[in-house]
């Protein structure tokens, strides 16, 4: 099985530019068409949220039209930038996602398993599992243990050494840590949040974050201060760097 990633795609209104620079829906349309253009094509994609950039529907249907050509199925988990109710109501036709509370769902069909976490917390930059969403990703988990697993969640459960990211970080690492050891069928966690590509060892298995589709941000550690790139309105809050059509691929 392939699995395509795509993430935090950020798409805005038509007409617009993010901080009046980056045009993320053209850099989402040459996503897709790279995407198409593979060869195996991959059997899913997924976007690991921050689909849009102010959680408008407006936004919603955008990203839902340059989506369409996707030759494969897409499974979407929401970001810090999305708005829960909108996004449910924009891909509520699709099947999978629930009817209400929190976007987790577990897709079956497949002989890797995906589950997806929503770590959303309404009005911050920073995610978290609350007690509600970790006993839903345990019983979940707890009812396929022999089930090859890709987990889907937006903030990177690790602390990355990016000093702006991880001050707005994940919330629930141990706890959900504890979870993660209890299921060793997990076979990769797939994150977004970070705008570059980082893997690490997480709980016994591995956990990695993709870049965007449109715009990455530059390392920059604690040795190595932040700055900005100005537009003619304000600052931008990272350093931005080179526009790419990017995705990672997993084979299982």
């Amino acid at each position: 099985m392939l699995v395509a990633q795509i993430t935090d795609t950020h798409i805005t209104t038509p007409g617009t530019l993010l901080s009046d620079i980056i045009d993320t829906a053209a850099a989402l349309e040459r996503a897709v068409e790279a995407l198409n253009r593979l060869d195996p094509l991959p059997d899913v994609t997924v976007v690991t949220g921050d689909l849009v950039d102010h959680g408008e529907p407006e936004e919603y249907a955008h990203l839902r039209a340059i989506l369409a050509p996707l030759r494969m199925p897409v499974f979407v988990i929401p970001g810090n930038h999305d708005g829960r109710e909108p996004m449910r109501e924009a891909f509520t036709a699709d099947g999978y996602l629930p009817r209400q509370g929190f976007l987790n769902y577990v897709i079956e069909a497949y002989p890797l398993r995906i589950v997806a976490l929503d770590t959303l917390v309404s009005g911050e930059t920073g995610g978290a599992l609350c007690e509600e969403r970790l006993q839903w990703a345990d019983h979940i988990l707890t009812g396929a243990p022999d089930k090859p697993t890709l987990v889907l969640m937006h903030h990177p459960p690790f602390v990355t050494g990016i000093g702006r990211m991880d001050q707005f970080g994940f919330d629930g690492r141990d706890a959900f840590a504890e979870i993660v050891l209890r299921h060793p069928q997990i076979e990769r966690i797939a994150c977004g949040h970070l705008h570059r590509t980082i893997e690490t060892r997480f709980a016994g298995t591995v956990v990695g974050t993709a870049p965007s589709t449109s715009h990455q941000l530059v390392l920059a550690t604690p040795e190595r201060r932040r700055c900005t790139l100005r537009s003619s309105r304000r600052g931008t809050s990272f350093i931005l760097g080179a526009t790419a059509s990017v995705s990672l691929l997993t084979r299982w």
